[in-house]
């Protein structure tokens, strides 16, 4: 009886091991998503002062884009885009969500994010990091289709307090699932990347989601030491800047290397973005990021407030390692995107996000038509080379009333000879102008 049962027993592992490999087919998923980090501001894209080699790596392991735009020069609807493959307006959040826990602003409880549709099919979904979608149950990470949460819910904090960074009354903010926990005087990124490490170590078994959303290099701007030292000679504000992008690609380094150590690298999508232009706010020294030949920068509409780095690895089923694509794409794409990689067949109809994976692996034309943006009191269109922007603002190029149109109604630009923005051709090719005009108006009526 001891061989047969001997047998039986190699048998049942044999298939348990299969069923283990069959998991396994299906990819895991890395979101990284960076805060307030400019539109050049890598290594990769030009920037002639900064040390990322990790992030250039991955940009070599896969595919990196030079038109690629976030949702919203803003952290909320960024994120709001980002989660639910729509347009903000679309999505529900259309300006940042307040930070004041008890409020009822964010995005609606009924959206249907990414983390909700992995989970649907059979993803193990974590969420860690900067959320500040609101603070309502139904609104917070786990509300939201994330099985597990850790970070904070409003739009900044200090990394070694954890209270919210702004103005009074000073509030702490740090949660895991919902409930409020306390790491006094330990950095802040430190956490997230155990909590990262630990969850990839402990979740490896069937494949996971991660929304990893580093909250940096967002102010305060509180880098590393040795990063400190690594730029001191750099001019104030671009070395504070400087080094919190480094301090944030030295962990981004240790987070490839966990995958390595279980060798789940192969078979993992990691893509990072971040969440729209640099920021020239006073708590960020009113500057520090670097946009090249782009003008604007956060809040603004202009190409430096939401033209973003952006990039994907995948090395099972990404084969063009290193490849650059200039097609137009968005934020809102990563949710169609990652579905189709996992191998949904059918995706919901109402997405205004589409499948880049043509573009990445076969360099097919862009699946936009147009790009358009809605604040509260600004839009924009994007078609071809041209671009209208209603009521742009500049706080960059502003600095006295950064808040005030540039002009008060249309700005045209053609960005193929323009790529400054700093000519208003709408007196020039007004049909042009009423052209994208009225792809806005036939959106915003669709809305």
């Amino acid at each position: 009886m001891i061989r047969p049962l001997i047998a039986l027993c190699l048998l049942f592992y044999a298939w348990s091991y299969v069923s283990a490999q069959d998991q396994f087919e299906k990819p895991n998923v890395i979101l990284i998503y960076t805060d307030d980090q400019g539109t050049l501001d890598m290594g990769c894209y030009g920037a002639p002062d900064l040390y990322t080699p990790n992030m250039d790596a991955l940009a070599e392991s896969g595919v990196r884009f030079t038109q690629f735009y976030a949702g919203a020069p803003v952290c909320s609807p960024s994120r709001a885009s980002l989660l639910t493959g729509m347009t903000p307006t679309k999505a529900g959040l259309n300006d940042n969500a307040t930070s004041k826990p008890g409020s009822h602003e964010g995005l609606p409880g009924e959206a249907f994010t990414l983390a909700e549709a992995l989970r649907g099919e059979g993803y193990q979904t974590a969420h860690i990091g900067k959320w500040h979608l609101g603070y309502q149950p139904d609104k917070m990470p786990n509300g939201q289709g994330f099985d597990y949460s850790f970070g904070h819910m409003g739009g900044c904090i200090d990394n070694y307090s954890h209270f919210f960074y702004w103005n009074g009354p000073n509030r702490h903010d740090l949660w895991r699932n919902g409930e409020e926990v306390w790491y006094d005087g330990e950095f802040f990124l430190d956490l997230m990347e155990k909590e990262a490490h630990d969850y990839i170590r402990d979740h490896r078994a069937a494949p996971f989601f991660m929304y990893y959303a580093i909250n940096m290099p967002h102010y305060p701007l509180q880098a590393k030491s040795q990063w400190r030292d690594y730029y001191a000679d750099l001019p104030s504000p671009r070395r504070e800047y400087a080094a919190f992008v480094s301090t944030i690609d030295e962990s981004l380094g240790r987070l490839l290397d966990q995958l390595e150590r279980y060798g789940l690298r192969e078979n993992t999508i990691i893509i990072l973005q971040s969440d729209h232009g640099h920021s020239t706010e006073t708590r960020t020294f009113s500057g520090g990021g670097y946009a090249g030949p782009y003008r604007g920068c956060k809040f603004s509409l202009f190409e430096a407030g939401i033209r973003v780095p952006a990039m994907i690895s995948y090395p099972k089923a990404i084969t063009a390692t290193g490849a650059v694509r200039d097609q137009i794409a968005a934020g809102m794409d990563w949710f169609p995107t990652i579905l189709d990689y996992v191998g949904v067949k059918s995706l919901p109809d109402y997405l205004e996000g589409a499948s880049l994976r043509a573009v990445i692996e076969d360099n097919a034309e862009s699946p936009h038509e147009h790009l358009i943006w809605k604040g509260p009191d600004r839009w924009a269109v994007r078609k071809g080379d041209w671009k209208l922007l209603h009521a742009p603002i500049d706080p960059v190029g502003n600095p006295e009333a950064p808040w005030t149109p540039i002009v008060d109604g249309s700005f045209l630009v053609n960005l193929k000879q323009d790529i400054g923005e700093s000519k208003n051709l709408i007196g020039q090719y007004p049909e042009k102008g009423a052209e994208l005009e009225a792809i806005y108006k036939r959106w915003l009526e669709g809305s």
